[in-house]
């Protein structure tokens, strides 16, 4: 079995081609050995996640991002179903409104940051900047064009202050996000989920993979990197997210804290 964690890694400077990449891929991987791994992952993710909490020097902040029915929403209720609600924080991004567009686009995200000890959760997040507003030409080129290296630095400073950022691309094809809108129609539970204005985003379909790969290119690095989750398969998608998540984590060498009083003489009758 492949380590996901270095089969779906964007290299920092790679120049990616998304058509490469199969998005029903599961590395090896099938349904039935995935839901045992899934479970272990799972598992170990709770204890992380309690020394991270119990640390409360560092946070990690998980970004999401892919088009219209990738399974943001999906991901982030199968993947992180068994954590603390109190360490976790999520945050989805719609278009800018009120006091958002009143300042610089980078201004809402600082603010949505996870405090240390938590793990935090960009449904969407300050990619938009580099992606809707691209393709819909919402501002000019040498505006959005800027914004990469923006973003490297503002990620970089993160990283440098003890916030953790993994970002993940949950990558699906043409195809299934047409079966995905189908089910919603279909689905009466399901039919809130769907928008007149996702049937005009496939029309830019083209451009969205396009501004995806310059993302990817420009903004994979070694303290914020980047993975590409093919997630047509949704099994695969829990999978690969929990399992690069758990090494992310683990990578961090968590710490209980220190007890601050002297426990050896103290007992309770």
């Amino acid at each position: 079995m492949k380590d996901l964690s270095k089969a779906l890694l964007v290299p920092p400077g790679s120049r990616i081609k998304l058509a490469s990449i199969d998005p029903s891929d599961t590395c090896g991987y099938d349904k039935e050995a995935a839901a045992g791994h899934l479970e272990k992952n799972l598992d170990r993710l709770s204890v992380l996640q309690y020394l991270l909490y119990a640390e409360a020097a560092r946070s990690v902040l998980v970004v999401l991002q892919g088009i219209d029915a990738g399974g943001k929403d999906g991901a982030i209720r199968d993947v992180m179903t068994g954590l603390n609600p109190q360490g976790v924080k999520v945050t989805s991004f719609k278009v800018p409104e009120g006091a958002e567009k009143r300042h610089d686009y980078l201004w809402r995200i600082h603010r949505a940051l996870p405090e240390f000890g938590q793990l935090g959760i960009f449904n969407r997040s300050h990619y938009e900047d580099v992606l809707v507003v691209r393709v819909h030409n919402l501002v000019p080129k040498d505006v959005w064009s800027q914004r990469y290296d923006q973003i490297n630095a503002f990620e970089r400073m993160l990283a440098e202050n003890g916030t953790r950022v993994v970002k993940f691309l949950l990558y699906i094809d043409k195809e299934e996000q047409a079966r995905r809108f189908n089910q919603r129609i279909e689905d009466k539970t399901k039919n809130w989920k769907f928008s007149t204005a996702d049937v005009k985003e496939r029309e830019y379909w083209d451009d969205y993979i396009a501004a995806y790969q310059d993302m990817l290119r420009r903004c994979s690095t070694h303290h914020a990197p980047w993975y590409v989750i093919p997630a047509n398969k949704k099994w695969f998608r829990n999978l690969a997210l929990s399992q690069i998540l758990r090494a992310e984590l683990e990578n961090m060498n968590l710490k209980f804290p220190k007890p601050t009083a002297d426990l050896s003489g103290i007992h309770f009758e």
